[in-house]
């Protein structure tokens, strides 16, 4: 198998090292995941950029949440279901959402689930979406932003999801108590 280097300030040099620079201003340290990232600068500015995009987009918290819950989870991710769960907390996200997230499970809320609902078809169809599917989510309370926000949750999950399965990213100190094993509802 061949190893990739999780970069760090202290070894990083030229543009690699700004964007670790960057991420650790932004986040009070560097993730393994942007460390892993940086082997590639412009996919770790990418990924960043992408996040703080989604982070001023229409989507509520909760329900970008679900999103990435969603994506994450459908993908296969420990290290991002791991880092998303302590973000979520941070952020003061209802446990349930984030429990049921983990789970695999539906949520309570109708319109959160029609988030999970609609992301899983557009992963699942490959943004061949269904016409019954995109009426069903507009009828839930979402938006054509929501949609195309979705989409770009996507591009934004994909990148770190399958950099991480690529990389073997490890799971950061400040994430490993929030470890997750994918749900057999979710494996099969």
């Amino acid at each position: 198998m061949t190893d990739f280097q999780i970069h760090d300030i202290d070894t990083a040099t030229g543009a690699t090292k700004d964007i670790l620079e960057t991420a650790k201003s932004r986040y009070g340290f560097v993730p393994n995941l942007i460390g892993g990232l940086s082997e590639a600068p412009q996919v770790a500015d990418a990924y960043m950029h992408l996040g703080n995009m989604l982070g001023a987009s229409s989507l509520k918290p909760e329900e970008l949440h679900v999103v990435w819950f969603t994506l994450n989870t459908y993908h296969g991710c420990d290290y991002c279901m791991a880092a998303h769960t302590a973000i979520a907390k941070g952020q003061k996200i209802a446990d349930d959402v984030i429990e049921t997230a983990r789970a695999g499970g539906d949520y309570a809320d109708p319109k959160l689930q029609a988030f999970k609902v609609f992301t899983l078809e557009m992963v699942e169809s490959r943004g061949w979406v269904k016409p019954e599917a995109l009426e069903a989510f507009l009828a839930a309370g979402g938006t054509k932003a929501n949609v195309l926000e979705i989409v770009m949750a996507t591009a934004h999950k994909t990148i770190s999801n399958y950099a991480n399965h690529v990389i073997g990213t490890p799971v950061d100190h400040r994430f490993a108590p929030f470890k997750w094993e994918r749900p057999a509802v979710a494996a099969e």
